[in-house]
């Protein structure tokens, strides 16, 4: 149900129609709240009013979708709000759907999504086709939560995203670091590997115990990156891949991943078996859980710093099950957030429940029930609540904070992500004789750069 237009003013409807069809109400109300001007009493009221919000996200953790249904759920109700839950397999599916919404004439008010976690390449093509709310996240009453002053560097994941500025267009929900864990009854502790060199060397003596899963999840484009980092031939790790997609020649970023394709492609006759002898990469970081816990594989990574702790408390990993450091000094480590597309038809509902997702006793909750750790900042809560969220995580084992910290590294900028997949479908799973550099080119070419 949409709310009287009377509540908030239409005289800013004009601006906010000059690229989007819109509903007018919901056009005012939008530059409304960006402006400042609305008091945020008055946007709870209308999201009663609005009366629900679809959230879509990836539905494949089951203790999410639980705390989805169980903490998100009531809370929203106590607001007024019902909140609509849309799992799905692949954030880029809600991402689509906007856009051809938009696309088909569908603006401001009247499209069908509300939310989306999201992070990455999936946000950059929503900034990119200017189909997003606007910028929202520091105007909401828990961005107090977040640090904003880029001139603290702790502030860099709040404010770009796979290294593309956000333009506060999303809000933080979630951090998150690529951990791998072994499983110690099978592993001896000095055979367990900390740089690639060292992976290499213990398949070559125990052939079909590690795998990683299979680009373009972004698990899997994220081992890739590592791999990229660890073997770039001018030894600056992940900083050239900082760079937009604008500012590299494809010769050059060719230049600096084909060292890393070699390393992928000398493991790939080690790695786990699928039928037939050809390697075996799990689709998602389910089957990859199965693999590890029933000793398919000895290793185990992917984005989970609280993964192994989780793990074990549902029985999901092996009980001797520990995290370990590696790669050295390129562990990629980054946030993720909730974004609001420009079209949503329930934008004050999807305002509130961001900021509910951006709370302290959110945060808690979902540490407890889920183990994801927490999106906000402990330096800019009290001690006490920054002592809350430390007692509900669920806890490493195995590594230290300042071990994960000491060797983070950022992910790759957003547009070179789609040119580095391209590259691994291209090379590694389809066995191209193409060159590197002649693999890149295509990708350039097919994303009309």
């Amino acid at each position: 149900m949409k709310p009287n237009v009377s509540i908030f003013s239409l005289v800013a409807a004009c601006a906010a129609t000059s690229v989007w069809a819109a509903d007018p109400d919901d056009a005012a109300f939008r530059d409304a709240f960006l402006s400042g001007s609305a008091d945020w009493a008055a946007v709870e009221a209308r999201a009663a009013e609005e009366g629900e919000v679809n959230i879509y996200y990836w539905g494949g953790n089951d203790l999410l979708n639980i705390w989805m249904d169980q903490a998100v759920a009531p809370a929203m109700a106590e607001k007024g709000v019902t909140l609509n839950p849309v799992r799905i397999t692949g954030t880029k599916d809600a991402v689509d759907l906007v856009l051809a919404e938009k696309h088909s004439g569908k603006g401001i008010g009247q499209g069908s999504v509300d939310m989306i976690w999201i992070n990455g390449e999936n946000f950059a093509t929503l900034r990119r086709q200017d189909a997003l709310f606007g910028s929202f996240a520091q105007n909401l009453p828990n961005s107090s939560n977040l640090e904003w002053d880029e001139s603290d560097p702790r502030a860099l994941l709040n404010v770009r995203d796979f290294g593309v500025p956000n333009d506060s267009a999303e809000v933080p929900w979630s951090g998150e670091q690529y951990v791998c864990a072994v499983n110690s009854a099978r592993v001896a502790d000095e055979d367990v590997p900390s740089t690639f060199a060292e992976l290499k060397s213990y398949l070559e003596a125990n052939p079909g115990k590690f795998t990683y899963v299979k680009p373009p999840h972004y698990l899997g484009n994220t081992f890739v990156q590592e791999a990229v980092y660890a073997h770039n031939p001018d030894g600056t790790g992940a900083t050239p891949f900082q760079q937009s997609i604008d500012d590299i020649a494809p010769e050059e970023l060719a230049r600096l991943i084909a060292p890393g394709f070699e390393y992928l492609q000398s493991i790939e006759p080690n790695l786990l078996d699928a039928a037939g002898g050809s390697p075996r990469y799990p689709e998602d970081n389910k089957a990859l859980d199965g693999l590890f816990l029933n000793g398919e594989i000895d290793f185990s990574c992917k984005f989970g710093l609280y993964a192994v702790a989780k793990g074990l408390e549902i029985g999901t990993y092996p009980e001797a099950a520990r995290q370990f450091v590696f790669p050295e000094g390129t562990m990629i480590k980054n946030k993720n957030y909730l974004v609001i597309p420009g079209n949503a038809p329930n934008s004050a509902a999807a305002l509130v429940l961001a900021n509910w997702m951006t709370s302290v006793d959110s945060q808690v909750s979902k540490l407890e029930s889920v183990g994801m750790p927490s999106g906000i900042d402990g330096w800019k809560l009290s001690a006490a609540d920054a002592e809350r969220i430390v007692n509900a995580s669920p806890g490493l084992i195995g590594v230290t904070q300042a071990e994960l910290d000491a060797n983070a590294a950022p992910d790759t900028n957003a547009t070179l992500v789609d040119v580095i997949e391209a590259t691994w479908l291209e090379v590694i799973e389809r066995d191209s004789t193409a060159s590197i550099e002649e693999v890149v080119a295509t990708a350039y070419a097919n994303l009309g750069k």
